[in-house]
């Protein structure tokens, strides 16, 4: 009998309101995460569809535009998976909220 192994431990799954934002958000992870180093293994996804997945083995992020968040439901897909839930602090306000 093979093992099996986790592929990843984590899914990110967001949503952006509209094209323009789901580039910035796409940029900004990458931009963020390559001042700490971290690359992502791959992107699927061209910066003008309405999903792009970043790759960072354990950890994948979905960005969504809202339509398609809906109409694949990965939310609904991994509703029995454990949810984290985080603080975040926005650059703009330096306020910190709870998402989760």
């Amino acid at each position: 009998m093979t093992e099996l192994t986790a592929l990843t431990e984590y899914f990110v799954i967001c949503s952006v309101d509209s094209q323009p934002q789901l580039s910035a958000v796409t940029d900004e992870i990458e931009k963020e995460l390559g001042k700490k180093g971290i690359q992502a293994l791959g992107i699927e996804g061209a910066k003008g569809s309405h999903w792009i997945l970043l790759d960072y083995d354990d950890v994948i992020v979905h960005l969504f535009r809202k339509e398609e968040r809906a109409f694949y439901n990965l939310d609904g897909l991994w509703g029995d998976a454990p949810r984290i839930e985080l603080e975040v602090e926005t650059k703009s306000a330096g306020k910190k909220r709870r998402i989760g």
